[in-house]
């Protein structure tokens, strides 16, 4: 039974149709389109070999002199064991796993073969592995190829005992075999045994096909870094359109509510309304132009893209102000020293946090917000604190604001906490982060 998944298939088959899809399962297994493919393989993997053994049987020829039957069968044994040393020498070459894998893609089910890699081989350890790989490929082929070119005519002539067969027949009569013996039976056995042994090795290399082609130890590693890499990039902009485009969005659409219910009543405010939003609006564009601008960093450039910093954190305060939200800050001089990545991201972590205030609780809150920055001993400390009301809502899909936050920590080798205070009516983000901390 093929181990690349048919066995499955047999599962759901006896479920299913009892002996009839037993049945149907060994044809496929046998004589399906899968099963011809692997014989096709291992045809062309016997006339890979026939150059080698060729060679091998010339040389080995010319150093034995005797002539004969048995020592003939004993040469071709011979030069097939010499011919595979020369066989693996060749499949180092890099380019040779790049064709092999192609080939061996449709020996497999989708599943594994989506496991066998078919660029070239760029360590020895890959080599090697493609090197194992030919000569099986090239070992059954042979087995298979002789069947096939040998037995494949004998069984035919047995079962149609054509004329000229009454020899054939005399020959095991007289040797005590009964006549009918060598007959269609003869034949049908030997079909069998040939198509049995070409499924049984196609299914083998199948087996073997994401083991020896595969990908190594190393380049699972390289693989994997590359996709944390790519991951990590993927995180990276998603926090930077979350806390820039997000906050824009969640303070347009406060001020764009309190316009509406105030058009009638109050012009003024809600001209003023409308003009905050124009200025957010054209903030929100700049700074998603800035976080686009990620996607077109050059290689080595470690800068990082460009952005606000905490020496802008004035411009936050006057436009949540417009929203209606109070927020009692205590900046600290000397912000605009801070190195520009750790400004950066403190920037963006305050953003965020002050976002969230303004999402859960709202304009006119019952006590206003709290923010103090503090720079002592090498750390800076963000602390900013909220009242809670007594049913907080919950943005469908929230939740990302305070992981993100982490992520931006994390980036620094800094500390955070978030949640409630033992009260109960408080909500409170402390950030701590090292001055010299680096991504």
């Amino acid at each position: 039974m093929d181990a690349d998944g048919t066995a499955d298939a047999a599962g759901a088959h006896d479920d299913g149709g009892g002996g009839a899809g037993r049945v149907r399962w060994a044809a496929g297994a046998l004589l399906g389109r899968r099963a011809r493919l692997r014989w096709v393989h291992l045809v062309l993997g016997g006339a890979l070999l026939m150059p080698y053994w060729m060679l091998a049987t010339v040389a080995l020829g010319a150093l034995d002199p005797l002539k004969g039957p048995a020592v003939q069968v004993l040469l071709y044994f011979a030069a097939l064991a010499a011919s595979l040393p020369m066989a693996a020498v060749t499949a180092l070459v890099p380019t040779v796993r790049s064709l092999e894998g192609a080939a061996a893609r449709a020996l497999c089910t989708p599943r594994r073969a989506a496991e066998v890699v078919t660029g070239p081989a760029r360590s020895w350890a890959a080599r090697w592995r493609t090197a194992a790989w030919f000569v099986l490929h090239l070992l059954f082929g042979g087995v298979v190829s002789g069947m096939t070119l040998a037995g494949l005519p004998f069984a035919v002539f047995l079962i149609l005992r054509p004329a000229g067969a009454e020899e054939i027949m005399r020959f095991w009569e007289e040797r005590g075999v009964p006549g009918w013996l060598p007959g269609p039976l003869t034949g049908g056995a030997l079909l069998a045994l040939i198509v049995g042994t070409s499924a049984g090795l196609g299914g083998l290399l199948a087996r073997w096909a994401p083991v020896l082609l595969g990908p190594t130890p190393d380049e699972r590693l390289a693989a994997a870094e590359r996709r944390a890499t790519v991951l990590a990039q993927r995180n990276r902009l998603a926090r930077e359109l979350h806390d820039s485009v997000g906050h824009a969005l969640s303070a347009v659409g406060i001020q764009a509510a309190a316009a509406a219910r105030v058009l009638r009543s109050d012009p003024e405010f809600a001209a003023e309304a409308l003009a905050a939003i124009e200025e957010t609006a054209r903030g929100a564009v700049a700074e998603l132009d800035a976080v686009l601008g990620l996607l077109r960093e050059e290689e080595g450039d470690g800068a990082g893209p460009a952005g606000p910093t905490l020496a802008g954190l004035d411009d936050l305060l006057r436009q949540l102000a417009r929203t209606g939200l109070v927020v009692d800050a205590e900046p600290p001089p000397g912000l605009d020293r801070l190195p520009a990545v750790l400004s950066r991201e403190a920037y963006r972590i305050v953003q965020e946090g002050l976002t969230n205030v303004l999402r859960h609780a709202g304009t006119g809150a019952a006590a206003p917000v709290r923010l103090r920055i503090v720079r002592a001993g090498g750390r800076l400390e963000i602390e900013l604190t909220n009242p809670l009301g007594r049913s907080r809502p919950v943005r469908p899909g929230g939740g990302r604001g305070l992981r993100g936050i982490g992520e931006r920590v994390a980036a620094l080798n800094g500390a955070c906490e978030a949640g409630p205070t033992d009260d109960g009516t408080t909500w409170r983000l402390v950030v701590r982060l090292p001055v010299g901390g680096e991504r």
